[in-house]
C-alpha cells in the first residue's frame, strides 16, 4: 500500500513539474494558504529567490507546511527541509551547467515526492477513498 502511494506521489510530482497545469495556490497566497514569502519567513531565514522554479518550490513547501500544521512534521523538520531546498538550489539550480541543473531537478523531484507523502499522511483530501 505504501509503495503504491509513493508511486502515485512520484507520478503526480513529475506530471506537476512537467505540465504545471494542476491548480496550485498563488505565490501571494490564497484563502487559507500563506504566501511564498510567509512560508519562507516561518523559519526566520531570508527568502530565497527560486527564479522560474518558484511556483514548484512554493507548492512543495506548501505541502510540507500542511503536514507540519497537521502534526505530521515538526517545525524543526520543516525548517531543515526548507533550508536544504534553498542550499541545493543556490548550489545547483542557478547554475548554467546542464549537469548541475539536472542534479537540482532530480533532487527537487525527490523532495517534492517526500513533501506530498508527508501531506498525504495527514490530509485526507489527498488520499483515495
Amino acid at each position: 500500500m505504501r509503495r503504491l502511494r509513493m508511486a502515485g506521489a512520484a507520478a503526480f510530482a513529475v506530471a506537476t513539474t512537467l505540465t504545471g497545469c494542476v491548480s496550485t495556490p498563488s505565490l501571494n497566497g490564497t484563502m487559507g494558504a500563506p504566501s511564498f514569502p510567509d512560508l519562507q519567513a516561518m523559519c526566520g531565514s531570508q527568502p530565497a529567490d527560486y527564479g522560474s522554479d518558484a511556483q514548484s518550490v512554493y507548492v512543495t513547501l506548501f505541502d510540507a507546511y500542511v503536514a507540519s500544521k497537521r502534526g505530521g512534521l515538526s517545525k524543526a523538520d520543516y525548517c531543515a527541509f526548507q533550508t536544504a531546498l534553498a542550499q541545493r538550489y543556490a548550489a545547483q539550480g542557478t547554475s548554467t551547467d546542464p549537469e548541475l541543473r539536472r542534479q537540482w531537478v532530480e533532487f527537487f523531484n525527490a523532495q517534492r515526492v517526500k513533501a506530498m507523502s508527508w501531506r498525504a499522511a495527514v490530509d485526507p483530501t489527498l488520499r483515495a477513498g
